[in-house]
Formats: C-alpha cells, structure tokens, sequence
C-alpha cells in the first residue's frame, strides 16, 4: 500500500513534468527522420514527447519489463544484448537506465554496436559528497514501487568521460542542469545530479 501510494506521488509531481523537459533537451540531437530505439523506455512517457517534437521519426522501445499500455511500441529484451544487427537504427537513446545495470559500459558498447548514428544519454552523475545517498533515495520513491531492479550503479563524471573514450565516443553536448524539479525540490535535486549527453563517434 505505501509504496503504491508513493508511486502515485512521484507520478503526479514528478514524472510527467520530467518526461516533458528531459524530451525538450533532447529532442534537438535526434535526427529529423528514421528510426530510433528508446532503451529502458518504461511507459514510453519521453518518447511520447520526443515525437511531438520529432514528427518524422519511429521510435520504438526495449526494456525488460514488457508493457501492452506503452505510448510507443516496446519490445522485451533480456538486458544484455539487443535484438537488433550492427547498426541497424538511426540512435539510440537511454534515459535514466544505465545506473539500472550492473555494468553500465556493457549496455553503452552495445548501444554503441546497433546505432549507425548518435547515441543519447540521460543519468545521474556523482557531483557531491551526498549526491549517493541523494541519488538512492529517488531511485526508491521513484521506480521501487513498480518492481525495477536498483543496483544503483551511479558514475561521477570522471568516470563516464572515461568510459566514452574507451568506446571511441565523445560528447558533442553536454548539458548538466535540465531543471528537472519545480522550486523548492530543485535545490536539493537539480544541485549536478543529472547530465544529458549526446555522444558520437570519434572520428
């Protein structure tokens, strides 16, 4: 009951508010037109919005958690390794599901492997020294209620440029305050926990 009940609240101040500014940001990165994966898509909230933005792309979703109620079509996959070819979409985009893996560089390489075009992140990023202990708790409220895994895999910035130079990717924006939280939650949220990217291949 509690945590139903708390996933009713962040879903009414929270996640559609977040859908809506995360595919705002992103949305200018994506291509015009083709096809693009959203990965970890869960309802399909932001790709729902991204498409309102980018009415020539297809965008559908893989996640390992099926859903028949989704705004977009969603395939399952086991979380490891898509079902798609070598770059066989136009991108690829992951919002918030990498810190949901246990090996966060595995799922970018593979990624990496099925996009011939960009590739574009949102996650969490440890900027301070409560930014854990922060960065759990709203994995909990947040997706606890509704049964996703939380290895709580959270990288500092350091460590995620690190992994984008090992792939032989580079970001060609980077931006790390979104405004995802309405005043006053923003002081304690938006405070460098959040990072949108979008990353490319080295040439």
């Amino acid at each position: 009951m509690t945590l139903r009940l708390l996933g009713s609240i962040h879903g009414l101040l929270v996640h559609a508010r977040r859908a809506r500014v995360i595919a705002e940001t992103i949305a200018p990165w994506l291509p015009a037109e083709g096809l693009v994966i959203d990965v970890g898509c869960g309802d399909g909230a932001v790709a729902a919005h991204l498409l309102a933005h980018r009415p020539g792309l297809r965008i559908e979703g893989y996640d390992v958690m099926g859903r028949a109620d989704g705004a977009i079509p969603i395939h399952t996959f086991d979380g490891h390794r898509l079902p798609l070819a070598d770059r066989s979409v136009d991108a690829v985009v992951l919002v918030d599901v990498l810190h949901h893996c246990e090996s966060p560089g595995d799922m970018l390489k593979e990624a990496l492997r099925v996009s011939r075009g960009a590739i574009v992140i949102k996650d969490h990023r440890l900027g301070h020294p409560a930014a854990r202990a922060l960065l759990a708790a709203m994995d909990w409220v947040g997706n606890r209620p509704h049964g996703v895994v939380l290895p709580y895999s959270y990288w500092s910035e350091q460590q995620w440029r690190s992994e984008w130079s090992v792939l032989g990717l580079h970001p060609a924006r980077y931006q790390s305050r979104l405004g995802l939280y309405p005043f006053p939650f923003s002081v304690l949220f938006d405070t460098g926990l959040h990072f949108a990217a979008l990353l490319e291949r080295i040439p």
